[in-house]
C-alpha cells in the first residue's frame, strides 16, 4: 500500500496544521511533501497536515499579507491533488465592493479550485459581500473566518463559532490562552477554533486592523503609504525567538499537553510574508522530531532546484 499524507482524526486527537505558503512557497512543498509521504518516521505521529494556504501576487480579493506567490495555478492545484491536501484561497480583503466581484483572476481560482481532486478545498474570508457571492457562485467550498476580524473579545468569537457558514474561526492570538473560557465551548464549537499559533506581533497592539486595513487597499491597487508599526521591535522583522516570547504563542508542549487534551486540534501557522527558510524552520520546529531535524533540513537545502534565500 502507498505511504499517504497522514489524514487528520480528531478521536485520536491529531494536531492539524494549517501551513502558509500555496502560490508562495510552492517550490518548498515541492519539496517536503515527498518527504512528508515516503518518510512518515521523520514526523511526529500526533500531528498532520490539514490545509495549506495563501493567495498568488496582486490578488484583488487578497488580504491579511501583501501576497507575492508567483506559482502557477494549475501547477499549484495538481501537487495539491497530487497529495490529497485542501488548498485554502486566502480571500481576506475586508473593504471589497459589488464592482470588485466580478474580478476575473480571483474568479479564475475558484473555478479552479472549487472542486480539485480528493480534498475539499476553502476559502479564508473575512468579507460578508464576497462570503454570499461565493457560496452563490462555487458552492463547492468550506469557509474560513479570516483572523483579519481581529476577535479579541470572547463573545465575538462565540457569535462567530455559532455561525453554520463557517467550518472554521481563526480567533486573535490574543484569546489563545484564554483557557477558562476556551475550554467551556461546547464540542462542536471547540472543533471550529483554529488557533494562530506563531505571531510575532506585540500583544499590546491596537493597530492591528489597521495594518490588516492597509493590506486590503494595497490589493485593490490603492496607493497608499505602508503602514507604520508602533512595536518597538518592528524594526527587526519577523523573528521565530520573539515569536516564542510571545503571550499568545502555542508551541509543541502546549498543543499536545493542553490543546489537544481538551479538545482543540486546529492550528494555523503563520508566514505568507517571510522567506522560505524561516517556513522550513516552522515545518522543522512543529512537525518534525529533533533527530530528524537536521536530515530534512539537509534533504531541503541539499536540493539543487530549491532557493531557500
Amino acid at each position: 500500500m502507498r505511504k499517504g499524507i497522514r489524514i487528520v482524526n480528531q478521536k485520536e486527537k491529531t494536531a492539524c496544521y494549517h501551513l502558509p505558503g500555496l502560490f508562495e512557497f510552492y517550490e518548498l512543498y515541492k519539496v517536503f511533501l515527498p518527504l512528508f509521504r515516503e518518510h512518515r518516521e521523520y514526523f511526529y505521529d500526533w500531528c498532520g497536515i490539514g490545509s495549506i494556504y495563501g493567495a498568488p501576487a496582486d490578488c484583488l480579493w487578497g488580504g491579511g499579507r501583501v501576497g507575492f506567490g508567483e506559482a502557477d495555478p494549475h501547477d499549484v492545484a495538481s501537487l495539491m491533488k497530487e497529495y490529497s491536501i485542501s488548498s485554502r484561497l486566502t480571500f481576506s480583503n475586508s473593504l471589497l465592493r459589488e464592482e470588485h466581484l466580478a474580478d476575473k483572476r480571483c474568479n479564475d481560482l475558484c473555478a479552479l479550485f472549487e472542486r480539485n481532486g480528493g480534498a475539499e478545498n476553502g476559502i479564508i474570508v473575512h468579507s460578508e459581500l464576497l462570503l454570499d457571492y461565493i457560496r452563490t457562485n462555487y458552492p463547492g467550498f468550506y469557509f474560513v473566518s479570516s483572523t483579519t476580524k481581529v476577535l479579541t473579545a470572547f463573545q465575538d468569537l462565540d457569535a462567530e463559532l455559532a455561525r453554520e457558514e463557517f467550518r472554521y474561526v481563526v480567533p486573535d492570538f490574543r484569546l489563545n490562552k484564554a483557557f477558562s473560557l476556551l475550554k467551556a465551548l461546547a464540542p462542536d464549537k471547540k472543533a471550529k477554533v483554529e488557533f494562530l499559533c506563531n505571531e510575532c506581533c506585540g500583544f499590546d497592539c491596537c493597530d492591528r486592523k489597521k495594518c490588516y486595513e492597509n493590506v486590503s487597499r494595497k490589493s485593490l491597487g490603492e496607493d497608499v503609504e505602508d503602514h507604520v508599526c508602533v512595536s518597538p521591535s518592528a524594526s527587526f522583522g519577523y523573528r521565530f525567538s520573539d515569536a516564542m516570547n510571545n503571550p499568545g504563542f502555542i508551541g509543541i508542549d502546549d498543543i499536545q499537553n493542553t490543546y489537544l487534551a481538551s479538545g482543540f486540534s486546529h492550528f494555523k501557522i503563520e508566514g505568507r510574508s517571510l522567506g522560505s527558510a524561516i517556513v522550513l524552520e516552522f515545518l522543522l520546529y512543529y512537525m518534525t522530531k529533533p533527530e530528524y531535524q537536521l536530515k530534512v533540513r539537509e534533504e531541503i537545502y541539499l536540493d539543487s532546484s530549491l532557493d531557500l534565500f
